[in-house]
């Protein structure tokens, strides 16, 4: 099949945005479901090699809690219930109905499936569905629906562990410098300026606030993360990030603390609130940012 083979279909899913836009949320949601695999399993896989680096450093033979010759990655083993260890047939995979079909509980056992499962599925299928229904039939859907991937699993991760990991982190920067070479977003000045002044921003924000308080307000994750994004959107961009970002992170943050009682010294993951305003930015930035000069009479 040639690329000339494709071009009845994308004119079809052109002239129809309705159904270019339903497939769409259907591939999220079947893009959901994996995302749930890369946010349990990649921080243990990572946790795994941390001690096999350390074990060799410090030429310690004692194997970890893995029976000797598991493989544990993104394919093996097979998903199963962490209750009762049955194996997750392919019909009890479905993104979202499966949860509804099983009443939330595992089929075997009876115990409850968190809901965050098809939170997650359906909060990806809505994502992409939105990207689509402005973008259309495009390169910027393409692209953007990876970019909004890569930001679902980080935030989900950062909740979880306070951990942005460099497998996505970087990974990220350097897709966003390639696909502004092509000035799909910005400039690819703009892109190699709005990476390094996402990452030296904060960086300066991290020594400034460690040396006057001692402790450290954040970690290089964030710094990475902002100057993905950087690379992603261009420079200008970043002011509406970041105060976007500590807008969100002062309400939602006031309100987890509150439902959680406890207190302000409770550490709170930064990278989230990043990703948001982020993904807000490039569908958004520039009608917020008129909307703000225009307010402000500067327009």
């Amino acid at each position: 099949m040639t690329i000339f083979d494709f071009a009845p279909l994308l004119n079809f899913y052109t002239t129809h945005p309705a159904v270019f836009t339903a497939g769409c949320f259907i591939f999220g949601l079947l893009v959901g479901s994996f995302l749930n695999v890369v946010i349990y399993r990649l921080p243990k896989m990572m946790e795994h090699d941390w001690k096999q680096e350390c074990r060799l450093i410090l030429e310690i033979d004692t194997e970890d809690n893995l029976p000797p010759g598991e493989k544990f990655n993104l394919a093996v083993p097979r998903s199963a219930c962490p209750h009762c260890g049955a194996a997750i047939k392919a019909w009890q995979n479905i993104p979202v109905i499966s949860y509804l079909m099983l009443g939330g509980k595992c089929h075997n056992c009876k115990a409850p499936i968190s809901i965050r499962y098809p939170m997650v599925e359906l909060a990806t299928g809505i994502i992409a569905a939105v990207i689509a229904w402005k973008f259309g039939v495009s390169l910027q859907t393409a692209a953007l629906l990876g970019f909004s991937f890569a930001l679902i699993t980080l935030t989900m991760i950062d909740i979880d562990h306070q951990l942005l990991p460099d497998q996505i982190t970087l990974p990220l920067l350097w897709a966003g410098l390639i696909v502004n070479q092509w000035s799909l977003f910005c400039s690819p000045i703009d892109a190699f300026w709005g990476a390094v002044a996402g990452y030296m921003s904060l960086w300066c924000v991290f020594q400034l606030f460690k040396l006057i308080t001692g402790k450290e307000g954040m970690g290089f994750g964030d710094f990475k993360l902002l100057a993905a994004l950087g690379a992603w959107i261009g420079w200008q961009q970043l002011p509406l990030i970041i105060i976007l970002s500590s807008l969100v992170g002062a309400v939602l943050g006031s309100i987890m603390l509150t439902m959680a009682k406890q207190g302000r010294g409770t550490a709170i993951p930064f990278g989230p609130y990043l990703a948001i305003a982020g993904w807000i930015a490039m569908l958004w930035g520039t009608e917020l940012t008129g909307m703000y000069l225009q307010f402000a009479g500067l327009k």
